[in-house]
């Protein structure tokens, strides 16, 4: 009786395995398997799957303005010149400063526009540099594929959804700073990159988070519940999105963010 030989792994001859890819059936060992949501896949199935980085997160176009990006930097940019000048300090502590800041016993009297304005004041020329920063970076990344409109939407709704979240937990505090929207902004970008089928660790801007917030933590004077609750509000408006192209009704994505958007709005009422 002829014995048949063991099977090895295809990459491996040496080592003999009783698995195999469930996607092509190629013999492989452990180490050369990866786990897939039906069955293992071996690393060339793998890398035949993944997506190139302009699948994962929409062609970007060369020359492409990024009016929104561009916009919302420069926004904030003027502001911070404005307060500097009117307050003679760039600490973001001033009188000026201080109409726009978030405040909760000043947003229930009525000021509720603070929900918005308190994104833009910043304490002090590095926090700006470094929430700006940010924002360029994510924007080259996220606004070619969501659009400028989507874009501006998404950092609208992260920055309501971030000041919701710092009247709940620090009603009395005065919050500034355009963080909620940024972490709501990476948060999105996280949430595409991983549904077209990037790795969470590999999307950059997942473990970037998890990183400032552990930071955030050992770091007084930084609002953690504003970047927490910025980066829900983005990723509940990315989700609405993402699912209403899914369905072939974008427009319904639009639709769902600005209700996100005033949900947060409305919360923000209620609990200041």
């Amino acid at each position: 009786m002829t014995q048949e030989p063991p099977v090895t792994c295809y990459r491996h001859p040496d080592r003999e395995t009783g698995r195999r890819c469930t996607r092509c059936g190629r013999p492989a060992c452990p180490e050369c398997l990866q786990e897939a949501s039906v069955g293992s896949h071996c690393i060339e199935c793998v890398k035949a799957a993944a997506p190139t980085t302009g699948q994962r997160v929409g062609v970007l176009v060369r020359g492409q303005n990024l009016i929104a990006t561009k916009a919302i930097i420069g926004i904030n940019v003027i502001a911070f010149a404005v307060f500097a000048l009117s307050d003679s300090r760039v600490d973001g502590n001033g009188s000026t400063s201080a109409r726009f800041v978030l405040f909760g016993p000043l947003v229930h009297r009525g000021e509720w526009w603070r929900i918005f304005t308190s994104s833009f004041v910043h304490y002090g020329f590095i926090h700006l540099f470094f929430n700006m920063l940010l924002l360029w970076i994510i924007g080259q990344i996220l606004e070619p594929g969501a659009g400028p409109l989507r874009f501006s939407l998404l950092y609208v709704v992260s920055v309501a959804a971030g000041s919701a979240a710092a009247l709940i937990v620090s009603p009395l505090a005065l919050t500034g700073g355009a963080s909620g929207g940024v972490f709501g902004l990476a948060a999105a970008a996280t949430l595409v990159m991983w549904r077209q089928g990037m790795r969470f660790w590999d999307t950059g801007f997942g473990p970037l988070l998890i990183i400032n917030l552990v930071f955030d933590y050992f770091t007084p004077g930084i609002s953690i519940a504003a970047h927490i609750g910025g980066g829900i509000g983005g990723l509940l408006a990315a989700e609405a999105m993402l699912q209403s192209r899914k369905a072939g009704h974008p427009e319904l994505g639009v639709a769902g963010a600005i209700v996100i958007g005033m949900a947060a709005v409305a919360v923000c009422l209620v609990v200041a």
